[in-house]
This record gives structure tokens, C-alpha cells and sequence, in this order.
């Protein structure tokens, strides 16, 4: 078991020192620093002060964390629910997404050739698998239906 954090600069260390591995967003660094904390207003003003020095970002974390989810082939949907469960601010999660210039049709086609190769589905059963896997990505019907219809360039 982790140290408990018994002061406002023991709070912000452990914080500071999750945050210089990767961003997190408020509610991660909430969820991971409050089992080891007892006072809830020491956390949140360790917290707020992380914020105020510029330490920490919601709106910086969405972007990041945006940006790497569409880049390694993921879909605008799963992008939106994966912030949300992170506990970015619908506004932001959208701001994130606009900010970063998206083709989701020409994303789902790149996701679906880097994992079939170019040749069409041959059964339906092919095709059904192709579909789940878009899906899955957090494409919409649509993009992966037409992603997974466009014949090979030659």
C-alpha cells in the first residue's frame, strides 16, 4: 500500500510526479491520489493549485489524448466515450475533436486496410467481421460500411 498523504505539498508531489509520465485529466489524478489522501479539501486544493500553475489541463489533457487516439486508428465515437470516462467536460471533448481535422471516412478506410490488407471481404461472414471491427473502433455505420465497399487502388 501506497504512503498516505498526510499535507498539501506531499499531495502535490505525488501529483506532479504522476503528471511528469503522461497528462491526466482532474478526475484521474482525483481517482488515483484520493484513496491515499483523508481530507477530500486537501486534495482538491492541491488540485486546484496544480491547475492554477499550469501543472494540469482538462482542455490540454483532451487535446493530447485526442490527437494520439484518431492517430493510432480509433473513431470520433470511441474517442468522445473514452473522454467522457475520463472526466473531460462534454464542451471540451468536443472542442478536442474539432480542433483536430478529421476525415473518419478516410481514417476507417486506413484502420480497415492496415488490418485486412486491400482485398474486399469474400463472405458475408468476412464482411460482418470487417463491420464489428470499425464499429468497435468508434466509427459510425456509415464510414466503416463505405470504408469497408471502396475497391482497391491499383
Amino acid at each position: 500500500m501506497a504512503k498516505a498523504l498526510e499535507n498539501e505539498a506531499d499531495v502535490r508531489a505525488a501529483a506532479i510526479n504522476l503528471l511528469a509520465r503522461r497528462e491526466y485529466s482532474r478526475a484521474e489524478l482525483w481517482r488515483k491520489l484520493s484513496p491515499r489522501v483523508e481530507e477530500a479539501g486537501l486534495l482538491e486544493r492541491a488540485l486546484d493549485g496544480l491547475q492554477e500553475a499550469g501543472y494540469q489541463s482538462d482542455e490540454r489533457f483532451a487535446e493530447v489524448f485526442t490527437r494520439s487516439r484518431l492517430g493510432s486508428g480509433y473513431g470520433a465515437m470511441r474517442v468522445r466515450q473514452e473522454l467522457r470516462s475520463k472526466g473531460i467536460d462534454s464542451d471540451l471533448v468536443e472542442q478536442a475533436l474539432e480542433s483536430q481535422e478529421d476525415d473518419s471516412y478516410a481514417q476507417a478506410l486506413d484502420a480497415c486496410r492496415r488490418r485486412f490488407g486491400e482485398m474486399p471481404p469474400d463472405t458475408p461472414k468476412e464482411y460482418a467481421r470487417r463491420m464489428r471491427f470499425l464499429v468497435n473502433r468508434g466509427f459510425g455505420f456509415d464510414e466503416a460500411k463505405k470504408a469497408i465497399n471502396t475497391p482497391a487502388e491499383d
